[in-house]
């Protein structure tokens, strides 16, 4: 059977003035589908193997081609656009005819010129077009495991959950609202550290390494006992290891990192043996 939207090896059943026409090696039926002339490959014969992605021509019939697309049906990639109109958008994806983004299945107003994560799918008129709803596209069991790097694309941006990542366009992440550090849109290219794998096989994301993480847990406790005291909190870089680590269970080097980022922020300062927080 042939399938649209996919690269698959095809027998050429027989040769015309107009290309090769190709079918699957068991198929007994005359519903061949061409390969255009410009396309066959020199000193090509009868029951020859070609590999070839199926899609469909502007007459809406099959036909295959030798080059092949920067998605193959149910995958996700980033898009080019190259024209909008009323009823969607057209998108190059590496073939001579434009990959249809019908207007319904876009999530954001789109520009002629920039790059869009686009999944393909088989619409009700059977024919290929893309979707920016990609999130059922993607899947979870990645190779992945806790701390490990990579890199995706924010696909969606919820102000209560966080950004949603397609990890190396094929699997489902998140980056956690307390994580989205900076200013980010739809469509940016992010490094991201897992930071937990999930039962599901769903990824938690962070932007940030570990060592930023750790200054963000040790930051938390000093303010929160900070806010306990009063505002006020008798230790300092003078203070021992030994009472640093009992009061706020982290190192005299973690306590001084936390408090340098707690200054450099404008968020503490100085008092006699201690700080105080300039906002509780």
């Amino acid at each position: 059977m042939i399938e649209l939207g996919k690269i698959q090896k095809l027998m050429v059943k027989r040769i015309t003035s107009i290309g090769a026409f190709l079918n699957t090696e068991e198929s007994k039926t005359d519903e061949d589908i061409l390969l255009p002339k410009k396309e066959v490959p020199k000193d090509i014969s009868p029951g020859d193997i070609l590999e070839v992605f199926v899609y469909k021509d502007s007459q809406n019939r099959m036909i295959s081609t030798t080059k092949s697309p920067r998605i193959a049906l149910g995958e996700v990639g980033m898009l080019r656009v190259v024209d909008t109109t009323r009823i969607g958008a057209f998108l190059d994806w590496g073939l001579e005819k434009d990959l249809f983004l019908p207007f319904k299945e876009q999530t954001q107003k789109l520009e002629r010129g920039r790059e869009y994560l686009i999944g393909l799918y088989i619409d009700k008129s059977q024919r290929l077009c893309g979707t920016m709803k990609v999130r059922d596209f993607l899947v979870s069991d990645s190779p992945y495991k806790e701390n490990d790097w990579a890199k995706g694309i924010i696909y969606s941006i919820n102000d209560e959950f966080g950004a949603f990542v397609a990890v190396d366009n094929r699997y489902e992440g998140l980056i956690p609202r307390r994580e989205l550090v900076g200013v980010h849109v739809i469509g940016d290219e992010v490094d991201v550290r897992i930071t937990n794998v999930k039962e599901d096989g769903k990824l938690d994301l962070s932007l940030r390494d570990m060592a930023h993480r750790e200054i963000d847990r040790d930051i938390g406790r000093i303010i929160d006992k900070a806010r306990r005291g009063g505002g006020t909190l008798y230790l300092n870089d003078y203070s021992p290891p030994e009472v640093i680590r009992k009061e706020l269970s982290m190192s005299k080097s973690a306590f001084k990192k936390a408090v340098g980022r707690l200054l450099k922020e404008g968020r503490i300062e100085f008092i006699e043996n201690g700080i105080r927080l300039k906002t509780l």
